[in-house]
């Protein structure tokens, strides 16, 4: 077995080969806002750009690169998700560490799904 086999995918679900890891790879694509929520996590986790790039919807895509190497991200807890046809609201909290300092980001991200996939629009972030 690879590593990536055993290793835990870091949106705390199954191994990270059979959670996030073949939407990571582009080998499968989200079902569920919810789904992609998690695969971004790991994508931030990972420091995987380009798969941030491509899921985060191209009217509200930042030009700026969206990893930063100081911070470590060590947990993710998805508080409520709600899907409504093409749209859909993920409430999360995500823990990181930033110079070795604890902290939390709470967001209330919306997605949007188009020609059959799920692409994140924005979050509000509560502080």
């Amino acid at each position: 077995m690879t590593k990536q086999a055993n290793e835990s995918c870091p949106c705390g679900g199954a191994a990270l080969a059979e959670c996030c890891g073949p939407l990571l790879a582009g080998e499968k694509i989200a079902e569920t806002a919810e789904q992609l929520m998690r695969s971004r996590y790991c994508a931030y986790a990972l420091g995987n750009e380009a798969y941030l790039k491509s899921s985060w919807h191209a009217s509200t895509r930042p030009d700026e690169s969206l990893v930063d190497a100081s911070i470590k991200w060590i947990g993710l807890e998805i508080r409520s998700a709600a899907q409504e046809d093409a749209q859909a609201t993920v409430s999360f909290v995500a823990r990181c560490r930033v110079n070795g300092r604890g902290q939390r980001l709470e967001e209330n991200s919306r997605f949007i799904r188009e020609d059959g996939r799920w692409y994140y629009v924005d979050g509000d972030f509560k502080q």
